[in-house]
């Protein structure tokens, strides 16, 4: 079929490390049946790129400063529910790419697999069709059971990752020390932690708290 290469795929491509996004466009650029429209280098210039242009398709990197890449695709799908984003990541299922997914995304992409998998995704996302491998839907489906932690739980992360006491995060959240201390418990049983600094460690490195030092 010539059509493809009659109609270019239009892509905006986001990622604040300029090497990598090079890398990316230059891949792009040997095809004919795509092209780079704009790059961005956060998730906020992502959202107004998306708004003037409204890419076919969207490489949207996770980490990002001033706007991470989960906030950006949940904000374009709110506005453009027809956007296409494939988010790219450095660690294989975790919950950031969870979230992503939640947030709209049609797939995601590992960074250290882009030169094998890039093109073709990019084109099966086009065509209107998800990538999303059967490991991650998987974890979608169980994000509800009870090895996951709890809004409650992840608000405490949050306060000990932030060096706060048992007695300062009751404080904190209006609860006793006591049910502090259950949470506690729970959070290092469903990670599998083995105290409390390993069970924050844990979870920023997975995504699921964003290191903050100023929670008090």
């Amino acid at each position: 079929m010539n059509s493809s290469a009659a109609t270019p795929i239009d892509i905006l491509s986001v990622d604040d490390h300029p090497v990598f996004l090079q890398g990316i466009n230059s891949l792009i650029e040997t095809q004919p049946d795509m092209r780079v429209v704009a790059q961005a280098r956060n998730g906020q210039e992502a959202i107004e790129c998306f708004r003037k242009l409204q890419p076919a398709v969207t490489l949207m990197d996770i980490q990002m400063p001033i706007k991470c890449g989960i906030e950006a695709t949940r904000e374009i799908k709110a506005e453009f529910p027809q956007a296409r984003i494939i988010v790219l990541t450095t660690y294989e299922g975790d919950a950031r790419t969870l979230k992503a997914i939640k947030a709209g995304a049609a797939g995601y992409l590992l960074k250290s697999m882009l030169g094998q998998d890039l093109l073709g995704t990019i084109r099966t996302i086009n065509r209107g069709y998800n990538c999303i491998p059967p490991k991650l839907a998987s974890l979608m489906g169980t994000s509800s059971s009870s090895s996951t932690l709890s809004k409650r739980e992840v608000e405490v992360l949050e306060h000990i990752a932030a060096g706060n006491s048992n007695k300062r995060i009751a404080i904190n959240l209006s609860i006793s020390e006591d049910t502090v201390k259950a949470h506690v418990k729970n959070i290092l049983s469903k990670l599998m932690a083995n105290d409390r600094a390993h069970a924050a460690m844990i979870a920023v490195e997975s995504g699921i708290i964003e290191l903050r030092t100023t929670v008090q």
